[in-house]
């Protein structure tokens, strides 16, 4: 393992890496969760759909995904970043244009389905482990923090555009757009959106190489099952189970802000996607300082800061404190959550470091560990769905963040275990 750690303490991939790692690990998420996160209400409409059936769309993407994390972890570990990356680019992409033709629930479930294949067997390990090797043995906090904050200002971007898009495409009162003219404004959205994806991919494909060495290093002929015993022997993989399946409910959960904008603030299509964009400029900034603290002082502890600050902002939607008439109440509450959230998401990874799971293992490990910590893809849209139509109003958005108030407090306990149990920002 000694090349490895002159690799982590020595080695120092260029910043143009790091920045297409933050454009594809944006940019493969935009078709099936971030175009759904800024224009639900459309897509509900677009589609004809309600919040049950779109939960069943990711429920779909989240039983592929599931068997993806285990079988993807480990192909991370056999071959280099760059080309598992730059395919699961295009295939994604592909799925776009099936997307645009508004297909019906089963098609759109198959296509969601497909998704979870492309964008987690082929796209996931290779980019935590890619990230993971860029930040060396001193700059994990930095390399995820930048990774969570840029992906969040791609998104951002993309929403912007998108709405920019639809906007012009919406040549009616915004109140009275039909079924037709929204359909054609959200069509041009996906396409150019498709487009985008498939042209990143080509970046990665042709710019995003490591040197051979390092290359060589980080790639293992062949997973052996004591190799995989080893990583699941380690209190950190199991901890993380629990701290990432907790922060990524919340992540989830921010899905919901823009259909909070239109049900309880009354805001029409084209605010309520506002504030789901506004909601992704938040997260650039909270990725890229929690990543610049983490690394100056300790990370876990930083991870157990996030969960608390979720915790308090879900109690102010939980208790019913946000109502149509309190709209700076609502632009700060949505502040604190998101800061609470994205903290957490951007740090979950960061701290495998600290776990003192090893390098060349970290596609394994980030297999395994997803496979639990990311079930929220099954279960978190249904049952949004469900507490949502089962109680129209503030009262099924009230039951939505109480769910949210359960998980930050779960995760908040597990993230202060990991603290005590990995203090320091280790080498090794």
């Amino acid at each position: 393992m000694s090349n490895l750690s002159q690799i982590m303490n020595s080695q120092k991939s260029p910043w143009y890496v790091l920045s297409l790692l933050i454009l594809a690990g944006e940019s493969a998420y935009i078709l099936p969760f971030v175009l759904t996160r800024i224009f639900r209400p459309t897509v509900l409409m677009a589609f004809s759909l309600d919040n049950l059936h779109l939960g069943l769309c990711f429920t779909v993407y989240g039983i592929v995904a599931l068997l993806s994390y285990l079988f993807g972890g480990p192909l991370a570990d056999k071959f280099p970043p760059r080309k598992l990356i730059a395919v699961a680019l295009w295939m994604t992409a592909l799925g776009g244009l099936v997307y645009a033709t508004f297909p019906g629930y089963t098609v759109l479930s198959i296509l969601y389905g497909y998704w979870g294949f492309t964008t987690i067997f082929l796209f996931w390990a290779p980019m935590i482990k890619a990230t993971r090797v860029w930040g060396g043995a001193t700059s994990q906090g930095k390399a995820f923090g930048f990774l969570e904050g840029g992906r969040g200002l791609v998104g951002a971007l993309f929403g912007a555009m998108g709405v920019l898009i639809f906007s012009l495409f919406i040549t009616s009162e915004i109140t009275e757009v039909s079924l037709s003219e929204s359909r054609a404004a959200f069509r041009q959205v996906i396409l150019v959106s498709s487009g985008i994806v498939a042209l990143v991919g080509l970046l990665v494909w042709f710019f995003m190489k490591l040197d051979h060495q390092t290359e060589k290093e980080i790639i293992l002929a062949k997973i052996t099952r004591s190799q995989i015993q080893r990583v699941l022997r380690l209190p950190s993989v199991w901890l993380l189970m629990i701290i990432i399946l907790c922060a990524y409910v919340g992540y989830k959960i921010t899905d919901v802000f823009s259909l909070y904008a239109r049900d309880v603030m009354f805001y029409d299509q084209v605010k309520s996607a506002q504030v789901g964009t506004f909601l992704l400029f938040i997260r650039p900034v909270i990725g890229v300082l929690i990543g610049i603290v983490a690394d100056r002082s300790q990370t876990t502890f930083w991870l157990v800061v996030g969960f608390v600050v979720s915790f308090t902002g879900a109690l102010l939607f939980a208790l019913g404190l946000i109502s149509a008439s309190s709209t700076a109440l609502f632009f700060i509450s949505i502040l604190v959550v998101a800061t609470g959230v994205y903290a957490a998401r951007s740090l979950y990874f960061a701290v495998m470091q600290n776990g003192q799971i090893p390098l060349v293992l970290t596609g394994t490990a980030v297999g395994l560990i997803s496979l639990i910590g990311f079930t929220p893809d099954i279960f978190a849209g249904p049952a949004m769905g469900y507490l949502l139509d089962n109680s129209p109003g503030i009262k099924g958005h009230q039951h939505v963040f109480w769910m949210l108030v359960v998980f930050s407090f779960i995760g908040g306990i597990a993230a202060w275990y990991y603290f005590r149990l990995y203090p320091k920002n280790m080498e090794h």
